[in-house]
């Protein structure tokens, strides 16, 4: 292995100079320099990442915690956080903690041993004692899509429940009074905020909520399929179906085409994020659409904010979605009622 020792060896220099030239840490002269960098060149010599941070006290690396890389969803949140933080002059780390709190915690464990300038993190649930964890060490932290409800931090995200209201709203727009809701996983925010703009939106249309159709779904397709096959099984199935994410919301067309109903004919779906996918759906999704590439980039700017000033006020950022509406609802027909 090449040392700094060999480096200044071969460029007639002191192990000082090359330490000065490596970290930028004094001035050296342009001819000092040139013979420092053609060594290293020379030697294929690459200086020790994590002994340059521990003098300079930053690694230039944040870390992303996301609880399903699989999802489009955050795909697209994890590539707006790497292309914002590549601008910043950041590299990213990114661990998937496939929605479990434990393998969450691990996965800090290791930032904090890599000795990270800060982590974005979507929470896999309660978060809070992960958080904590990275508070202790005085690591500034930004969560991103959801928030834990005892930690106080900065956060970006949308008002879910606002959304959930206005996706409950449009199918009631269209005429539909028998409304189901397939919600995510039971202690993540976002799913329980949706539900309760579903339950929202009823209420103000004085429509009765039915608890049985409120479902348990995963944020996954399989949860939307199994949940959507429940749904339609029913001796009085809904008429339209509110999917907490697009991901569930194919589940429940998949589930509806084996049973020959017809979307949205017979069965009107709005799901929730507005991935790319959900525009090349048979039929195309009917959706809230997340600003997920804002999210993203917020977040890097609410990060590198928090380490430059690490003791001012925590602040919430909400952003603005909207309803995008495609082929997957349909006014009801009189006839459609009566049925």
């Amino acid at each position: 292995m090449v040392t700094i020792k060999d480096v200044a060896k071969a460029a007639g220099v002191s192990v000082a100079t090359v330490s000065h030239v490596v970290n930028g840490t004094r001035f050296v002269s342009e001819d000092t320099k040139g013979k420092v960098l053609a060594a290293m060149q020379d030697l294929s010599y690459k200086p020790n990442a994590v002994a340059r941070s521990l003098r300079r006290k930053e690694s230039k690396i944040v870390g992303l915690v996301l609880p399903d890389n699989t999802n489009p969803y955050f795909a697209e949140i994890a590539w707006s956080i790497e292309y914002a933080s590549r601008n910043q002059g950041y590299s990213v780390i990114l661990c998937n903690s496939d929605g479990d709190v434990h393998k969450e915690s691990s996965y800090i464990d290791v930032l904090i041993e890599k000795q990270v300038d800060g982590v974005i993190l979507v929470a896999a649930g309660d978060s809070s004692a992960n958080f904590l964890k990275l508070q202790e060490r005085n690591i500034p932290t930004v969560m991103v899509d959801r928030d834990s409800p005892s930690v106080n931090t900065d956060s970006v995200q949308i008002d879910n429940a606002i959304y959930g209201e206005m996706a409950t709203s449009h199918l009631i727009k269209k005429g539909h009074t028998k409304i189901a809701c397939i919600t995510g996983p039971r202690d993540v925010t976002p799913s329980f905020d949706r539900v309760d703009g579903y339950k929202k939106a009823l209420k103000l249309s004085n429509i009765e909520i039915r608890e049985n159709y409120i479902v348990r779904g995963d944020f996954k397709p399989h949860g939307g399929y199994l949940a959507a096959c429940k749904l339609l099984d029913y001796d009085d199935p809904p008429s339209a179906i509110f999917a907490c994410n697009d991901l569930m919301a194919y589940g429940v067309i998949h589930a509806a085409a084996e049973r020959n109903v017809r979307v949205p004919d017979d069965l009107s779906i709005v799901g929730f994020d507005d991935i790319y996918l959900s525009t090349y759906n048979n039929p195309p999704l009917t959706t809230i659409k997340q600003p997920r590439l804002a999210m993203g980039d917020e977040a890097v700017n609410a990060l590198v904010l928090r380490m430059k000033t690490p003791d001012r006020p925590a602040r919430s950022i909400l952003l603005h979605a909207e309803l995008v509406e495609r082929a997957s609802t349909k006014q009801l027909t009189n006839q459609s009622k009566k049925n």
